[in-house]
């Protein structure tokens, strides 16, 4: 093989030679273009079993770039040798190709492109091409991979390949190859559905939206709340300057408020949705929109959420860093030295502080865990008992330990009249107030009468029907770990 880095597979364990002579197993298939795209199909095509002929304006150039088992000839040649051919060019590009229209007649075009901008309110890259191109059957698939999926394969990339065609015999068939070469095939219906599947690689973490703008809210919200409690109250009040606090230990004790209340907010639609249920004694009412799209989003609400009690947990360790700290801890020993004070230990504070660590590390442990089943490639490879343990029961555990880091942090500053600035109760007191009902409603649904009732509901008893359960011992089990 040429010494080509496009040339070679991406994974070191792989083989040097994508294609051994004597084990191809599939047809031979045409790619027309000579771009990194086209070059990490052929390699990907190659190793799934495929002979693969690659038509290029300039063959002496291009060869050099791809796998020594891919044949590299003109693009007339390469429209000729195979039925089924990717077309690997931009869409401006496109008119290039009508010298072979006669070549291409009757064949199946797989149109890779995608547009520089939302295809939106026009025709997609594949439309364009079929109607330049009436003779031949066009089918949209693999322009929602990535070179570096199809070099590496796809374990390192997104598995799903979309695909549409007003050809459900041409859909099938390139449904094959990309089930040859690893991939999920996903059949979106007639070519029409491009524009759809043109528009994918376009969007910016579409999940991530909603959860993204909660949590900026929510922290410029008790950003500017500690703020005025923090730095406001004592200049204006005692003539004290605690501006330097702003970026530091302001955000220090925002960010843990903003990781708390989106880690309830993971758990709410669950709780809003068992008393939806039991209020209206089934499960085949359909909830409300907004409470679908709650639901949808808890993944992304709680990966924030872990986001954030990550950064709480750096700035915490920071702390002692700043200049500010140490000037602090020397005047206080100077104050204590003209007091001529022997010992400032309190042992109530002491242990408060104690729980408080270490509750906040286990709060911090637990999340992690969450996080990390929360990645495809760790969920996958979890039955659904662990998932659903690991996820409800150990994600409602980490919610009760960060209430009781919070409590702990707390202590009794609740019940002091110098800690409420202005009026406004301390910022802990605020962020208590849902996690709370959210412990005390999940708390109620493990009584019998409401968890037996929440269990036949959820598998199928409706109010003001015949239909009857006998044994419910395994249903209350799995009602009481879903809600």
């Amino acid at each position: 093989m040429v010494n080509s880095d496009m040339a070679k597979p991406l994974l070191a364990n792989e083989r040097d030679d994508p294609a051994p002579s004597g084990v191809l197993c599939g047809g031979t298939i045409s790619i027309l273009g000579s771009g990194d795209f086209a070059r990490s199909l052929a390699t990907r095509l190659l190793y799934s079993g495929f002979k693969v002929v690659v038509g290029s304006r300039n063959p002496k150039r291009s060869s050099a770039l791809f796998p020594a088992d891919a044949e590299v000839t003109f693009q007339a040649d390469a429209a000729q040798r195979s039925d089924l051919i990717f077309v690997a060019v931009f869409r401006n590009h496109y008119s290039s190709l009508n010298a072979l229209a006669g070549d291409l007649a009757g064949k199946v075009l797989v149109d890779v492109s995608n547009n520089l901008e939302s295809s939106a309110g026009r025709e997609s890259n594949a439309e364009y091409l079929a109607a330049l191109f009436p003779r031949c059957t066009v089918v949209k698939a693999f322009n929602v991979v990535s070179a570096w999926a199809l070099q590496s394969g796809p374990k390192d990339g997104n598995k799903q390949v979309l695909i549409c065609s007003d050809s459900i015999d041409a859909r099938s068939r390139v449904a094959s190859i990309a089930r040859a070469m690893g991939f999920t095939p996903v059949d979106m219906g007639a070519l029409c559905a491009a524009r759809e599947i043109e528009d994918v690689p376009h969007r910016l973490l579409p999940l991530w939206t909603i959860p993204a703008a909660l949590a900026i809210c929510l922290f410029f919200f008790f950003y500017l709340y500690n703020f005025v409690r923090v730095v406001l109250h004592p200049y204006l009040m005692e003539k004290k300057n605690r501006f330097y606090k702003m970026p530091v230990e302001v955000v220090n004790v925002t960010v843990p408020c903003v990781a708390y209340v989106l880690l309830s907010l993971v758990y709410m639609p669950g709780v809003l949705a068992a008393i939806y249920q039991l209020r209206n004694g089934t499960k085949y009412k359909r909830f409300p929109n907004w409470l679908d799209q709650w639901m949808i989003h808890r993944k992304q609400i709680g990966l924030v959420s872990f986001f954030f009690a990550v950064l709480h947990a750096l700035y915490s360790l920071c702390l002692p860093m700043r200049r500010s700290a140490r000037y602090q801890i020397l005047d206080d020993a100077f104050k204590q030295v003209k007091q001529n004070v022997t010992s400032s230990w309190v042992e109530e504070e002491v242990w408060r502080m104690e729980l408080y660590l270490s509750l906040g590390i286990v709060a911090l442990g637990m999340l992690s865990l969450l996080a990390v089943s929360s990645l495809p490639s760790v969920g996958n490879s979890l039955n659904w008992r662990e998932f659903n343990f690991i996820q409800s029961k150990l994600g409602f555990g980490a919610l009760v330990v960060a209430t009781l880091h919070t409590l702990t942090f707390g202590w009794k500053r609740a019940f002091q009249a110098n800690r409420y600035k202005f009026y406004l109760p301390p910022t802990f007191t605020l962020t208590l107030i849902l996690p709370l009902l959210i412990i005390l409603a999940r708390t109620a649904f493990l009584l019998p009468c409401l968890r037996t009732k929440l269990a036949r509901i959820r598998h199928g008893w409706e109010k003001n029907t015949g239909a009857r359960f006998s044994d419910l011992s395994d249903a209350s089990t799995e009602s009481s770990s879903n809600v």
